[in-house]
Order: C-alpha cells, then sequence, then structure tokens
C-alpha cells in the first residue's frame, strides 16, 4: 500500500483560518491559537490552547477545527487537544493554626516538617499506582531506567503503562519504537498506543518530532495533566497496576504539577556516580519530600563499563557515589546500572533491552530493581502524614 501523502501545510492553516475564534472574531491561526501544529503523511493536529474559563465554550470550537483538517486534501486523521492553562493564583493566607517556618532550617527538619499533598490529589481513572522516575539533571540516563523499568515491572505479570512526562524532549516514542498516533475512543479519551506490554503516551506521539515545544510553563503542565486525565489508561475490569512517568529533569512546574496533583505511590530518582549529579540528587529527593512523595529508591546509572575481555569493572565516572548519597539522606539504595553498548543499542533502535536482550548485568538489575519497586509501592512503604507546615523566606 502506498504511503499517504503528506498534507500542505499553507492549505492546513488556510482550513483553520475558516474556523472562527469566538473571542476576537478571527481565524483559528491568524488568531494565535493553533499552537504546535503538526503535518504528517494522512494526518493533522495541533494543540488549542485557551484560558479555564473558556474550555466549554471552545468545545465545539474544536470539533469544528477537525472537522476543517479533515477537509483539507491528503488529511485522513485530525486531532485537536484542547488545553486550558491560567497564571496559578496568589497563594492565599495560611489557615488558622497553620504553623509558619522559616527557611535555613536543615533539609532534614525541613522534610519533617513539610507540607503534606493537596487532599485533592489523585490518581489517573483505573490505575492503582504511579510512580515517578525523576532526576535532578539531566544526562544520567532517566528515561533509559523508565522505559526499561516499566516493561521490567510488565514482565513481573502486572498492566503497566508509560507516561513520558518530558514535553519538552520526548524520547518514549523513539526508545519504545511506536510511530501510531494515538486513537480517539468514547468520551473523547485517547486509546494509548501499545508496545512491549506497555500502554504508551507522549507528546512526542501528538507532534511532529522535529518541532520544537516553545511551551510557557503552564501550559506544558495542562498538556501533561491531559495526558494523564484525558487517557484511557484502564478500565473497570482491567485497571492499570502501574504507571510509571518519565519525569523531564530538574524540579521545574511539570515535576511540581505531578506532586501537587497526582497521587504518587513514590519516586525513584536517577543519578551517576559524579560529584556534580550527586548534588542534583539531593535537590530532586528533597522536593519529593517537602511534597510528601515517598522515595522508592535511588539508582546508580553508568555505574562502571565492564572490561571487554576480562569484565572488570572499570569506573569512568566513578563508583558508589549514589549508593553513598542515598544513604547519607536516608533513601534506599535499588541498584547500579553498568555502561552497556547492548543498552545504547536497544534505546536506539526502540526496542527496550529488558525485553528483547540477552541476559547481562544490566538487564539483571533492571529486572531486580523491578521486584524492588513493585514491593515497595505494594506495600505501601514510607507514606505517612505531616502536619500543615508554611515556609517562609
Amino acid at each position: 500500500m502506498p504511503e499517504p501523502a503528506i498534507p500542505d501545510r499553507e492549505a492546513v492553516l488556510k482550513a483553520l483560518d475558516g474556523v472562527i475564534d469566538p473571542r476576537s472574531g478571527k481565524g483559528l491561526a491568524a488568531a494565535g491559537l493553533v499552537q504546535a501544529l503538526s503535518v504528517r503523511a494522512g494526518r493533522a493536529g495541533f494543540m488549542l490552547e485557551v484560558a479555564p474559563a473558556d474550555a466549554g465554550l471552545y468545545g465545539p470550537v474544536r470539533d469544528a477545527a477537525e472537522a476543517a483538517l479533515r477537509s483539507v486534501p491528503g488529511v485522513e486523521r485530525a486531532q485537536v487537544v484542547l488545553t486550558a492553562t491560567a497564571a496559578g493564583p496568589a497563594e492565599p493566607p495560611p489557615a488558622p493554626g497553620t504553623v509558619r517556618v522559616r527557611r535555613g532550617l536543615s533539609d532534614r527538619a525541613q522534610a519533617e516538617l513539610a507540607p503534606p499533598r493537596p487532599a485533592g490529589a489523585m490518581k489517573p481513572e483505573h490505575v492503582r499506582h504511579v510512580v515517578a522516575v525523576a532526576s535532578g539533571k539531566g544526562g544520567v540516563g532517566k528515561s533509559t531506567v523508565a522505559v526499561n523499568l516499566a516493561c521490567a515491572i510488565a514482565m513481573l505479570g502486572k498492566r503497566v503503562g508509560l507516561l513520558d512526562a518530558d514535553v519538552y524532549g520526548p524520547s518514549a516514542p523513539q526508545m519504545t519504537g511506536i510511530e501510531a498516533e494515538p486513537e480517539i475512543g468514547p468520551g473523547k479519551k485517547l486509546i494509548p498506543p501499545q508496545a512491549w506490554g506497555l500502554k504508551v503516551m507522549s507528546i512526542g506521539l501528538l507532534v511532529d518530532e522535529a518541532a520544537p515545544m516553545i511551551w510557557r510553563g503552564p501550559m506544558a503542565s495542562s498538556a501533561l495533566t491531559q495526558m494523564l486525565n484525558d487517557v484511557a489508561w484502564g478500565s473497570e475490569d482491567e485497571p492499570l497496576d502501574v504507571m510509571v512517568i518519565d519525569m523531564p529533569p530538574g524540579t521545574g512546574d511539570i515535576q511540581l504539577t505531578l506532586a501537587q496533583r497526582v497521587a504518587l505511590s513514590g519516586a525513584v530518582v536517577v543519578s551517576t556516580p559524579q560529584t556534580v549529579a550527586l548534588a542534583d540528587v539531593k535537590r530532586g529527593v528533597s522536593m519529593f519530600q517537602k511534597t510528601h512523595v515517598p522515595i522508592l529508591g535511588v539508582i546508580e546509572n553508568m555505574a562502571y563499563f565492564p572490561h571487554p575481555s576480562s569484565g572488570a569493572p572499570i569506573p569512568i565516572f566513578g563508583r558508589g557515589g549514589a549508593k553513598t548519597t542515598a544513604r547519607a539522606i536516608g533513601a534506599p539504595f535499588l541498584g547500579e546500572i553498568p555502561i552497556e553498548m547492548a543498552l545504547r543499542e536497544a534505546c536506539d533502535e526502540g526496542r527496550p533491552l529488558v525485553v528483547t536482550g540477552e541476559d547481562s548485568p544490566a538487564r539483571q538489575a533492571f529486572l531486580d530493581i523491578a521486584a524492588q519497586v513493585l514491593d515497595a509501592v505494594e506495600s505501601g512503604e514510607g507514606s505517612k502524614p505531616a502536619p500543615r507546615i508554611v515556609f517562609e523566606d
């Protein structure tokens, strides 16, 4: 069967300008409402960003935009994702009886006195456990760990989903080999594509691979919220046992959105042995502790390189630093993952090592870590209530 033709981008924009923005009276493209336009072979789609109060008003606009896209020659599938964002409200005054604590306390004291997650924090519908895989900095192999950890948990007989929350640099489509866009199911919910025993959702499945995600923090957070709540991750009969979230690096808007709005079962922090990476581990762990997200453990990735002849470990970036740091901050150490050519090749080729590769130290490490993580979330380790505390500068 011949490959569908790529629709003309200008024709797509012209068609969208035929749909009127009810606020400005202009066409959608002229009004600047066409965000992250994706035009691929046989399909087109974009993000429609509006204020939360206008979400109901723009529902019919979204439907009209999808119809306009389908009218363009070469567009067989059309998808418009409606996102509602707004600047965060000013911090309200503390409730009577709330204790105010000034900054400058030790990390341990701040962790013990930190405010609990908001009472409204919830899991996505039909999802039992949500595990965040995070790192304090980029380049430590967090996505590699997230994909293989999710596959390893699936190999333990669990129904698993993988959410790629790094909207600025999505990598799950490449690492899992998924190219198909999500289908739209009942209730306008997206049906996540499946591969290697995982249900996978990523912004990379909705926009062009090379398109830069030039989004403000609130819009990125809104897109993440939609991928959490507007996706059919599970059903009443077959709920998802574990959702693994591949977090973006650092401690910014998206990380805080997850910690505050999602009832995370726990977080796994990934690091390399380098001193500069270990300092960021402490920051990442501190963020989760301050929002009372249980720390399931720390993983040391790129721990060593096995000598090609003898297999003896060569500590290219040092070794054991993440384990020492985990002990110092009171977090479990889950294991170390060596540098392996097969692991790098598997990521590049879209076939997770833990599923398709031969047995190796890295593969065995992922399987061991998966068993520890699954045991921790199912036993509920790490969760405990805390007093309501407000930190001041």
